[in-house]
């Protein structure tokens, strides 16, 4: 297959077809949607190619043919009929400031005004958008079609300040709701964004978008999947480790049959031949790390979050849901869906990815600790004592981390206690050196604090505060309650590890280990 021209930061459908990107062809999906007619919205995490399917509906509703040679919607589409298309995007601009939205708003209508030829007149936003619509459905005949892109960053972005953020949310509030009063005009609509913000404090009403967040006909709708990789970018493929990319990239699910990798993580790959934390990059998580430690969750509570549809959906100024923040922002994924006596849907959230789980890690370990780099740094030398289960220099090496923790930062990040406080550090430095380790692992007496797996071993650890030095609290609690019974008879050897640190001295006061 011949290599084409990667799409990294093209969002007009346009632009990459008539160079001759890879695309990989989501026109199914916006015919279907089309055929089904009415309002539409979806929520996905940054840089998923939202923008680029709301710029390919703009194309197929202005009849431009010509596009969509070759793709699934072209032999089914009616290319005699076209409708006058109203876009609206806020993707860029600095939103913190009081002013900008109104601005921004305001130059956008008068870009559509002018090009429809419809006099532009001082008014509110709202009324505007109104007559705009009713314009264009009486100049062409045909009823509009209407995309919002970003719907909710002129919100999200003031999240710090919310007295502008509400500002912001009441004015788009009357923006969107306009949609849904001229209904009579509009053909199609379809709003995109990272948040579902509560739908009283976003829409309203019998008319509120269908929310096709977590609908499972549209959990690829934005993402490559499995099959997309090899038929699409099987140029691109040679020379990687197939199973490599699919650990570090792929892994989000909307209660798909399968899940997708980020398409912007996938183009990067392929362009630099390196594996990075290229999505993650391109955001910057302060507010999510602070948030968390603000509410005492501890880098553990990650690996075993659960929610249902109304938790993952409790998003709005001043009322962000832990649970949501994190899965919305493309932080967490489902991971499979559980159901109570009543058939109520419960969702087992967890990291999507190594990249995620890697660098979010590394994130919270800043926030953890005033020494993290030092902290990984000494990665090499954890897997080379690991390497050859030197258990005494392992100890040495988990007192010196802990040794360098100041006293203020123990009593600045109490996470909800000092137990707590440790094994968040532990584990959020185990995950950002990249180990595969797991958090709260279940048995059937409880759940160990952490299990790593090394080397085609098991290494079960359990964390412990205590009043004695040396009491062997720990490993006694491993050994009574059968944590590592679970792996047994697989052949691996397994290494159980009690750690205790002094209340009193707050530093390493105990370190068994009995193997089997």
């Amino acid at each position: 297959m011949t290599r084409r021209k990667l799409p990294i930061g093209i969002q007009t459908f346009r632009t990459l077809r008539e160079q001759g990107c890879y695309y990989v062809d989501k026109t199914g999906y916006a015919k279907r949607l089309a055929d089904e007619g009415g309002r539409y919205f979806l929520s996905r995490p940054r840089r998923f190619g939202k923008s680029l399917f709301l710029d390919t509906l703009k194309e197929l509703f202005e009849g431009s043919e010509p596009l969509f040679r070759g793709l699934a919607v072209h032999d089914g589409w009616d290319w005699s009929v076209s409708h006058a298309v109203i876009r609206l995007s806020f993707g860029a601009g600095d939103f913190t400031q009081p002013d900008y939205l109104q601005e921004d708003l305001a130059d956008q209508l008068e870009a559509h005004e002018e090009r429809a030829g419809v006099p532009v007149r001082t008014a509110s936003a709202p009324v505007r958008l109104r007559r705009l619509i009713t314009a264009l459905h009486e100049r062409t005949g045909r009823s509009v079609v209407v995309l919002v892109d970003e719907y909710d960053k002129p919100i999200l972005d003031a999240l710090e300040e919310p007295e502008l953020a509400r500002r912001n949310r009441n004015l788009l509030r009357g923006l969107y709701g306009t949609i849904k009063d001229c209904d009579a005009h509009v053909r199609f609509s379809f709003l995109t964004g990272v948040s579902r913000f509560s739908k009283a404090g976003m829409f309203s009403g019998l008319n509120s978008p269908e929310d096709l967040t977590l609908n499972p006909s549209c959990s690829a709708l934005c993402g490559y999947t499995e099959e997309d990789l090899d038929a699409v970018f099987a140029p691109e493929l040679p020379g990687l480790d197939r199973a490599r990319i699919r650990r570090w990239y792929d892994g989000y699910n909307w209660l798909g049959k399968e899940s997708v990798y980020n398409p912007y993580d996938v183009l990067l790959l392929f362009r630099r031949r390196e594996f990075e934390a290229h999505w993650f990059e391109t955001g910057t998580p302060a507010f999510l790390v602070n948030t968390l430690r603000e509410r005492r969750v501890s880098s553990l509570d990650l690996e075993a979050m659960t929610g249902d549809r109304s938790l993952l959906s409790k998003f709005d100024v001043g009322d962000v849901g832990t649970e949501a923040l994190l899965f919305q922002s493309g932080y967490l994924t489902i991971k499979g869906v559980e159901r109570d006596a009543g058939g109520m849907a419960r969702y087992r959230l967890g990291y999507p990815n190594q990249e995620v789980r890697q660098s979010l890690n590394e994130s919270l370990l800043d926030a953890l600790v005033p020494n993290a780099s030092a902290q990984l740094s000494s990665g090499a030398r954890f897997r080379e004592l690991l390497g050859t289960n030197d258990f005494d220099g392992l100890r040495d090496l988990i007192q010196a981390h802990f040794d360098g923790i100041p006293h203020q930062w123990h009593v600045r990040n109490d996470i909800a206690d000092y137990e707590g406080y440790y094994a968040s550090v532990f584990y959020s430095c185990l995950a950002a050196l990249g180990f595969d380790v797991m958090a709260e692992d279940s048995s059937a007496r409880g759940r160990a604090d952490l299990t790593l797996r090394f080397g085609g071993s098991v290494y079960v650890f359990e964390l412990k505060v205590t009043e004695l030095a040396g009491a062997g609290s720990a490993l006694a609690q491993l050994k009574a309650r059968g944590y590592a019974d679970k792996y047994r008879g697989r052949g691996a050897p397994i290494h159980l590890v009690g750690i205790e640190f002094s209340r009193e001295t707050r530093t390493l006061a105990g370190f068994d280990v009995e193997s089997a």
